[in-house]
């Protein structure tokens, strides 16, 4: 089904923009800058960790080195998925490559949560095997790592409500520092009490809260990826208020899936025996999707009702025939409430 509507929508980018435009709430333009800084900060951090890490002996500095450089990898991710995007679309990628923040922050989700088991399976050995620690140096390095990582989140910070590939990058980054701050804990602990095992005690607590975290992400960009309605918008809600407009007697056929991580596409057709006027309705219930629901790509298919009855409910119960027939008719639904039954 989703094959068949990316082929229905072919066109829909000359069509629906008139009125579409102004729905894509588009992440404020300079992630860019934020992405270039926080690569940078974070590279230079992985370096100068690894080098302390090795020169004090702590296996614990050179594991969040390691740990940081995921990182690097998940905000380059977020990046390339960011400016990819911004890309114009093409005849073969009808909605550019938007979808393409939807990969980076499945992927984001699915290293975090590869780097909290590494994290895990260290301090669980580290329980049974304390190992004794330069906390000093551990806990400069790690201060330092504290205020790399919160800056390099709040850079995001204002895009995760909107976008979840910024979510991804916020979260990864929060996550770092909140890594960073346990260790700083952890040394202090063990400075004063000599207790070794607080250290993987403590990384064990960081791991179980950005699991929690990551866990949200990850299923929200699994259910994007498989072109799922995005968890804002309440799909029998969406149907409940087509079917209110005067005029429209039934809606079957009704598509939402995501086409990037802060928009959405829909194709519904309404049942409308007595339209006189399409062209004017069909700008209208587009503008109305979008203010009520940001949905920003609309398609509709007008239907006259005849098929109200017997025919109708056979295809709303996704007859392979029908569907088929939705595919030429689609494009001119849009424009002419072009009705093939």
């Amino acid at each position: 089904m989703t094959r068949a509507h990316s082929t229905a929508h072919s066109d829909h980018d000359h069509s629906g923009h008139g009125h579409g435009a102004h729905g894509h709430s588009h992440a404020p333009k300079e992630f860019g800058r934020a992405f270039a800084i926080g690569v940078t900060l974070n590279l230079a951090f992985v370096i100068v960790e690894g080098l302390a890490g090795l020169a004090s002996g702590s296996i614990a500095l050179v594991a969040d080195a390691g740990h940081n450089l995921s990182d690097v990898l998940g905000l380059l991710m977020a990046w390339a998925a960011y400016a990819l995007s911004k890309r114009p679309a093409s005849a073969r990628y009808t909605y550019g490559l938007r979808g393409s923040s939807i990969l980076a922050a499945l992927f984001n989700a699915i290293l975090l949560l590869i780097a909290c088991g590494a994290i895990a399976l260290g301090a669980i050995q580290r329980l049974f095997e304390p190992e004794p620690i330069q906390s000093g140096m551990m806990m400069a390095v790690a201060a330092v790592g504290i205020v790399i990582n919160l800056g390099t989140a709040l850079l995001f910070l204002r895009g995760g409500e909107d976008d979840l590939n910024i979510r991804g990058a916020f979260l990864h980054m929060a996550a770092d520092a909140a890594v960073s701050a346990g260790v700083v804990v952890a040394g202090l602990i063990v400075a004063e009490t000599g207790a070794l095992w607080i250290d993987p005690a403590i990384s064990i607590v960081i791991v179980a809260v950005i699991v929690i975290g990551t866990w949200g992400l990850f299923r929200d960009s699994l259910l994007m990826s498989l072109a799922g309605v995005p968890s804002r918008i309440d799909p029998a809600k969406v149907a409940a208020r087509l079917g209110s407009l005067p005029g429209v007697t039934a809606v079957h056929h009704i598509h939402i899936w995501p086409t990037s991580t802060t928009e959405t596409a829909l194709t519904a057709h309404l049942v409308m025996p007595d339209l006189a006027e399409q062209d004017g309705f069909l700008v209208s219930t587009a503008r109305l999707v979008r203010d009520e629901f940001n949905i920003g790509h609309a398609t509709f298919q007008i239907e006259r009702g005849r098929c109200a009855d017997a025919d109708c409910a056979e295809g709303a119960s996704g007859d392979g025939r029908h569907d088929h027939d939705d595919d030429h008719g689609h494009d001119h639904g849009h424009h002419r409430g072009h009705h093939h039954h």
